[in-house]
């Protein structure tokens, strides 16, 4: 098992390594993860990074629990002095950035090594992690399948050891989906917790930062870092709290739909363990969810707002650059008029409303982090196969942006996550939670 931030922290502190040899270790696991065609980088700054280590090296002073290890960043998170691509060929041209984006600059200051820029879905707009462009990162435990998106490369880059965590952002799964394929931490924040000045925006109503990392505690260290939180207890002695009489909540219908078997059998099991371990497993209905579909018929918010932002190229020059699925769900904002965009924000208020209500004495809501194991390379060649499964997979981890909550996945194995959710503003205790259900899980396996 990978060490931890916090145990990479703590051997720093003590002079069991050193940053230029995790830095090292990271640009020697990237530059054979390239040699033989891996794409999960689309910029590697070994140079840049391993002065940062050096430097740290240098005075043996590691002022925060993120200095001197080695991180990646999405590519759609400006950096200064590089052009932000978001995975598209649209923007190559652009000049580059003139600041760091608010957290990549919050990483700086922490004295994290910044190894790269991480592959993705174009401006994140896909669960798969597909790219035309500068090639599709591959599933670490089974390369014929994907390992989901838009966080691919991230997501590959963490899972194969070349970084510690990842930076990201989130507006309907592109954290918590390859952190489930993938064998990982997901952690996706409150809209509004971490700044996103600085990243290039999917949809400004549904997008947030998110984070990947190997353990629940990881991203609690690197969401204090980026919120300028105090850091928790648990985090900082490492010991996840319990769960005895947590009320988790979980609905059987909407989410639990079309769920593939080995899914749902990970899924009750982990149920089944939690219950054992004196968490209180409550079922409830949450019809309302169903209006969902209707909602996103014509690509819902995202689409709408996507449209808004992209719609200038697409009915210009630049309109053969994008990759042809992505302009096609983004096309789809084009058929909405200002009354249906109208519509779907009251609906989602409605959403919002009827979510405070049933999950009140809720302490997290559980779900399947995704409903199905990840597509297959073969399977995605069709473009109605395409938009079905696309659609499918991020179903259950966009209801959390809909309703502008946080979550963290959790992994159940390693193609299949385990969603611990919460509503608006319940991030802190949503990581603590998380922490705790974690450590029992991974308790009860080993008995």
């Amino acid at each position: 098992m990978k060490p931890s931030l916090m145990q990479l922290h703590k051997d720093l502190l003590l002079g069991n390594t050193s940053s230029v040899a995790l830095t090292i270790q990271a640009l020697d696991a990237i530059a054979g993860h390239q040699k033989t065609g891996g794409a999960a980088f689309t910029q590697v700054n070994a140079k840049a990074a391993l002065a940062v280590a050096r430097q740290l090296d240098a005075t043996r002073l590691y002022p925060s629990p993120l200095a001197g290890i080695p991180l990646v960043i999405n590519d759609g998170f400006d950096i200064q002095g590089q052009i932000t691509r978001a995975g598209s060929m649209v923007l190559k041209s652009n000049p580059p950035a003139s600041q760091d984006a608010t957290v990549v600059a919050a990483l700086r200051a922490a004295r994290a090594v910044l190894l790269g820029r991480a592959n993705m879905s174009e401006f994140s707009y896909s669960s798969l992690g597909l790219n035309p462009h500068y090639g599709t990162p591959l599933n670490p435990s089974d390369p014929a399948r994907v390992a989901g998106g838009s966080s691919s490369g991230a997501a590959v880059s963490v899972a194969l050891g070349m970084s510690a965590a990842a930076l990201v952002s989130d507006s309907s799964g592109s954290a918590r989906i390859p952190a489930a394929f993938c064998g990982l931490v997901g952690f996706k924040a409150t809209s509004q917790r971490m700044p996103l000045q600085g990243c290039l925006s999917l949809s400004y109503a549904l997008d947030s930062v998110g984070i990947l990392a190997r353990s629940a505690s990881c991203c609690s260290v690197l969401d204090a870092v980026l919120s300028k939180g105090w850091m928790p207890a648990h985090t900082r002695s490492g010991q996840a709290p319990g769960i005895k009489r947590c009320r988790l909540y979980v609905t059987e219908d909407y989410l639990a739909e079309q769920l593939d078997p080995a899914v749902a059998q990970a899924f009750d099991k982990a149920l089944t363990r939690l219950s054992k371990a004196g968490a209180r497993i409550i079922r409830f209905d949450f019809p309302e969810l169903r209006q969902i579909t209707k909602m996103n018929a014509q690509g819902g918010q995202i689409a709408a707002e996507a449209w808004r932002k992209h719609r200038t190229r697409l009915e210009g020059k630049d309109s053969g650059r994008y990759d042809p699925r992505v302009a096609q769900l983004i096309r789809q904002g084009g058929n909405q008029s200002a009354v249906d965009y109208q519509d779907l924000l009251e609906q989602r208020r409605t959403l919002q409303t009827v979510a405070a209500h049933r999950l009140s004495m809720a302490d997290a809501w559980l779900m399947p982090t995704v409903a199905i194991l990840p597509p297959t390379l073969a399977q995605l060649e069709d473009d109605d196969a395409y938009t079905r499964l696309n659609r499918l997979v991020q179903r259950n981890s966009a209801v959390v942006n809909l309703l502008d909550g946080c979550a963290v996945s959790l992994p159940l194995s390693p193609q299949i996550g385990l969603s611990v959710c919460g509503l608006h503003g319940r991030d802190t205790h949503i990581l603590k939670l998380a922490a705790g259900i974690e450590a029992t899980l991974a308790q009860l396996e080993g008995e």
